[in-house]
């Protein structure tokens, strides 16, 4: 690996950053000998105490001056690694992140670390959103645009079971599911939230801005639920990917058992019981019982889908 793609390359190292920031008070006049002093103690390692402070007022290091202004010009800045170029540019060149409109000047002759080509996904499906489709482009940004202004708008779209929809939504927010590989509109329509596939709008008009109070976001319910999770066939690690967007704790019973606990909201149980049951046995839910209940409820279906067979 070359120099330049070093990981540890020593101008991100600690002394550096705390050097840094004490040159960036110098420069703004601002630095004073208590200042220098707390900077080292908050943000370097213990004996940095006895190296940073002396070497800077001994004018060892000729970067202060004895009235704590410095003779640079220049903030001191961190220019990125090739190796932080070229992953930067992979991420930006996400057919997903490329609907966020972002600015790619500068990587414009890098070459990306990883491309999505080299990626298989084995749990999740295979018909994710159109994200090169113009259209869907245009009303993705419109909705994002909906939201940053708190702006009404009029969606026309067909619903799961085919329906022409055509109504008036407060946007709130966009939602994205790793396992749908699809995004998703939070908002307000008349006194309720609804949910509207991006994928699924035909048309879709900006309207007027929208009062305070229906832009205020009401807190989710949250539910917790305890399992018992046994590590057979990885499932501790597929746990950990399958749930690292949620709050949760983790207890080791033993080698082998471990007891989780997941918090969640209201709006995703569904696909939280989904999830729970893909790992079969090695997860079982112990609490509450109400989630219990849509677990059996849920296999009581597939059940009466088989024998229909």
């Amino acid at each position: 690996m070359a120099k330049n793609d070093s990981f540890f390359n020593e101008i991100y190292g600690t002394y550096f950053n705390v050097v840094s920031s004490i040159l960036q008070q110098a420069q703004a006049g601002e630095l004073t000998v208590e200042k220098l002093n707390r900077i080292v103690q908050e943000q370097a390692f213990g004996d940095s105490y006895l190296t940073i402070p002396k070497s800077l007022k001994d004018c060892e290091w000729p970067l202060l001056q004895n009235d704590m202004t410095t003779p640079l010009q220049y903030t001191p800045s961190m220019p990125l690694t090739i190796l932080q170029r070229r992953w930067l540019k992979a991420l930006l060149s996400d057919k997903r992140m490329q609907l966020f409109d972002v600015d790619c000047t500068g990587l414009e002759d890098v070459e990306p670390l990883f491309t999505q080509e080299q990626f298989v996904y084995f749990d999740r499906y295979n018909d994710g959103d159109p994200y090169d489709d113009p259209q869907y482009k245009k009303h993705f940004r419109l909705l994002l645009q909906a939201i940053t202004e708190k702006r009404w708008v009029e969606i026309s779209f067909f619903s799961g079971r085919n329906e022409h929809v055509k109504k008036k939504y407060r946007p709130l927010q966009i939602e994205y599911s790793a396992k749908d590989d699809k995004f998703r509109l939070k908002a307000v329509c008349g006194s309720s939230q609804h949910y509207v596939n991006v994928a699924r709008i035909k048309d879709c008009c900006l309207l007027e801005t929208a009062n305070a109070e229906i832009c205020e976001q009401k807190a989710p319910e949250r539910y917790k639920l305890t399992a018992l999770l046994t590590d057979e066939r990885n499932a501790l690690e597929r746990a950990m990917l399958h749930f690292s967007h949620l709050e949760k704790t983790t207890e080791r019973l033993d080698e082998k058992h471990y007891r989780l606990q997941l918090m969640y909201n209201k709006s995703d149980e569904t696909e939280i019981v989904i999830r729970i049951l893909s790992f079969g046995p090695s997860l079982r839910v112990q609490e509450p019982a109400g989630f219990i209940e849509l677990l059996r409820h849920r296999l009581r279906k597939q059940l009466a889908l088989r024998a229909k067979e």
